[in-house]
């Protein structure tokens, strides 16, 4: 029969075979046999059959009596298909054209839904490529099993389907896919710039909590969307008109674009400006905002020199991070930072170093030591207390300006080092290109005047015992 039906040299031969010999038809040929429709349909040359009817071949197709029998036999029987004869109907379903309301679809999607769970890596590629609805992203991306594992293969396959299908979605399903992304560090440039563009085109009807969720996988992957140029200027305008209706979203917002050393200077003036401390202050979120906030007032002293509008009152500042970050205590067993702290004990002695040391503005480090201009390692005891503790430790009453000063004064006889022990969650997936807020805790401690030594993951895993570390 598959041989048959494959031979068959019109939409006719094919229909007949299928619908006349119901006792040689298995699950299998099903698919078979939508391909070679499309195949067949694809085709014919000239003008739709049919005087008169502008459907065009296809809708013909659907008209005919034989294709209801074939299509009806799959509805019935799908329930006991195979995952593959399932996968493979909808994707031919798809190709066919057939509208996403037709019963064929539509049992088909449902089945498809239903088995999520038990379909291989390539039968969910499938199976979304061919429907890609909101209803069909939104069932996938919504799965907590999904969520919390990394599927690579379905998004590199979803960036090349997604661009044209987006202008469809909905941005709660956006922002779905948004967020899958950013949890898993997939820097996927086609997607990532299908998520720019998609809220390019709509971001003026959405909500700043909305947009917080769509701009957040740029910054986390540390990529300026392809759009850039056009796309910043926007989404300073929509803060400015947006700033005070959700500060947190507006301070999130303000991180990422920070993040990726872009420095919005009248929005700024909004976040800045008494009526909006005193607004997020007075809000179940004060703690997590002042915390951003002299984040981002530090990175303004450190890379945006030029701003002169208002500031972050003293009062306010305080430390962004008090300790090390969540992932880094979640993977602790699979971080490397404690082959190196050994090393560094067994090589210098633990009175030559300082280890998971906070530093303002809030950046906790893996190991801080302190070196002369001949390159000897120093013991903390010959190191002078004030820069053991720099002085912007205390941030309420401290600028980091001064902090910078306080360093370089003593560069002269030694200079402070970090030694930073970069992990794989450090790093987008598969590359060598640290996730955002990485890269600008590394910008800032050099702008401090920090000397930074960087222990790629991918350099430690070839060591072999501590003598090698």
């Amino acid at each position: 029969m598959k041989r048959l039906i494959e031979r068959s040299r019109s939409v006719g031969e094919v229909l007949r075979w299928v619908t006349q010999n119901p006792g040689k038809v298995s699950a299998s040929h099903y698919p078979i046999a939508l391909h070679k429709l499309g195949q067949l349909l694809q085709q014919q040359p000239g003008p739709p059959m049919g005087a008169g009817d502008s459907r065009g071949p296809a809708g013909q197709v659907l008209e005919q009596p034989e294709f209801h029998v074939l299509c009806q036999a799959i509805v019935s029987g799908c329930a006991k298909f195979d995952n593959f004869s399932i996968v493979n109907c909808l994707y031919a379903a798809a190709a066919l054209g057939l509208p996403g309301e037709s019963p064929l679809v539509r049992v088909l999607e449902d089945e498809s839904r239903s088995r999520l769970g038990r379909f291989n890596q390539k039968d969910v590629s499938m199976v979304f490529s061919s429907e890609a609805n909101n209803k069909a992203l939104e069932a996938i991306f919504s799965s907590q099993l999904f969520y919390e594992n990394r599927q690579e293969r379905f998004i590199r396959s979803m960036a090349e389907w997604l661009p044209r299908k987006a202008e469809n979605l909905t941005p709660y399903t956006m922002a779905l896919i948004a967020k899958y992304v950013a949890r898993h560090r997939l820097r996927e440039p086609r997607l990532l710039d299908t998520i720019a563009n998609f809220l390019l085109k709509r971001g003026e009807q959405l909500d700043s909590k909305v947009i917080q969720k769509l701009v957040f996988p740029f910054s986390r992957m540390n990529y300026r969307p392809s759009n850039h140029g056009e796309l910043f200027p926007k989404l300073e305008a929509i803060l400015e008109q947006k700033a005070g209706s959700s500060p947190l979203a507006t301070v999130n917002i303000l991180m990422s674009m920070f993040q990726l050393s872009h420095f919005p200077q009248t929005v700024l003036h909004q976040v800045f400006s008494p009526g909006f401390i005193t607004n997020v202050m007075s809000s179940p979120y004060a703690l997590i905002v002042r915390r951003y906030l002299s984040l981002l007032d530090a990175a303004v002293e450190l890379e945006f020199r030029e701003y002169s509008g208002p500031r972050l009152d003293p009062r306010y500042r305080v430390l962004m991070f008090e300790h090390a970050l969540t992932a880094d205590e979640a993977n602790r067993k699979y971080s490397y930072k404690g082959l190196v702290a050994e090393a560094l004990r067994q090589l210098v002695g633990e009175e030559c170093y300082r280890q998971d040391e906070v530093l303002p503005p809030g950046y906790c480090t893996d190991f801080l030591l302190w070196i002369n201009r001949s390159g000897t390692v120093l013991p903390l005891s010959r190191v002078p207390a004030a820069s053991r503790a720099p002085p912007a430790a205390s941030p309420v009453t401290m600028s980091l300006r001064s902090s910078v000063l306080a360093l370089t004064s003593d560069l002269q006889d030694f200079a402070p080092v970090v030694l930073s022990v970069n992990d794989k969650w450090h790093y987008c997936q598969n590359s060598d290109i640290l996730v955002g807020s990485r890269a600008m805790r590394d910008r800032h401690l050099r702008l401090l005047g920090y000397c930074l030594v960087q222990l790629p993951y991918t350099e430690l895993e070839k060591v072999s015992g501590i003598e090698e570390a």
